[in-house]
C-alpha cells in the first residue's frame, strides 16, 4: 500500500495520505495496514476507534490529551466534510514545546494525522455535517482525560474562524493555558512511533 508522508517540524507528527483505488464504481482504499504504516515508522498498536459528527461548521473540540498511564496516540481522518486540526507538542523539555502545527484533513482531500502521544490535540469543522474517525492507542479513561486552551495566547494558534461564531462544548470552554500546567510528558529524542 503506497503511503504519501509529510513529515512535520513536529517530532512524529505525520500526514499520512493512503493511494484510492478508483473506477466507475467508486473507491477502494486501505486507511490503516499495520505492516504498511510501521515500515515508515508507525508502530502504534490501537485499541479503539472514535467517531465524531459536528453539525455545524464551526465546532472546535479540543486542544485535549490523555495522561500516562492512558497517553494516547492518535490517526486522525474524515469520513465527509472537512476540518482544521491542531497538534501541539507539550513534552517537557521538547525543543518544540508550544509549538503547533495545522494541517486540513477532508474527505476529498483523503489525508489523515498522526499524532503520537505527548502532543494535545483539537479539530474545528470547516463544513456542516462533518464526520471524523480517529483511532487510538489507549481506551478512553476519564481519570487522565485533560485538555489546555483553544485560544491559549502563548500558542498563537489562528483558527481562521471568528471566536464569536465557534461552537465548543462546557469543558472546552474551561481548560488551563499551558503554562498553568504541569506536563506529564516529558520530551524524549528517539524517534515516536
Amino acid at each position: 500500500m503506497p503511503l504519501n508522508i509529510t513529515r512535520h517540524d513536529l517530532q512524529g507528527v505525520l500526514t499520512v495520505t493512503p493511494v484510492r483505488h478508483a473506477d466507475a464504481r467508486g473507491f477502494f482504499s486501505e486507511t490503516w495496514n499495520a505492516a504498511q504504516f510501521a515500515a515508515h515508522g508507525i508502530r502504534t498498536d490501537f485499541v479503539q476507534d472514535n467517531q465524531s459528527l459536528s453539525r455545524d461548521a464551526g465546532v472546535l473540540r479540543g486542544l485535549h490529551y490523555q495522561a500516562p498511564p492512558a497517553a494516547q496516540a492518535k490517526l486522525v481522518r474524515v469520513l465527509r466534510g472537512a476540518v482544521l486540526d491542531v497538534v501541539v507538542d507539550i513534552r517537557r523539555g521538547s525543543p518544540t514545546f508550544g509549538q503547533h502545527v495545522k494541517v486540513e484533513l477532508s474527505a476529498a482531500n483523503w489525508a489523515q494525522i498522526y499524532v503520537p502521544e505527548g502532543f494535545a490535540h483539537g479539530l474545528l469543522s470547516l463544513e456542516p455535517d462533518t464526520e471524523v474517525l480517529y483511532k487510538v492507542s489507549a481506551h478512553y479513561a476519564p481519570a487522565q482525560d485533560a485538555g489546555i486552551a483553544w485560544d491559549d495566547p502563548a500558542l498563537g494558534i489562528d483558527w481562521g474562524w471568528p471566536a464569536e461564531r465557534l461552537i465548543l462544548s462546557e469543558k472546552d470552554r474551561h481548560h488551563p493555558r499551558l503554562a498553568d500546567i504541569t506536563s506529564p510528558f516529558v520530551f524524549d529524542p528517539e524517534p515516536v512511533g
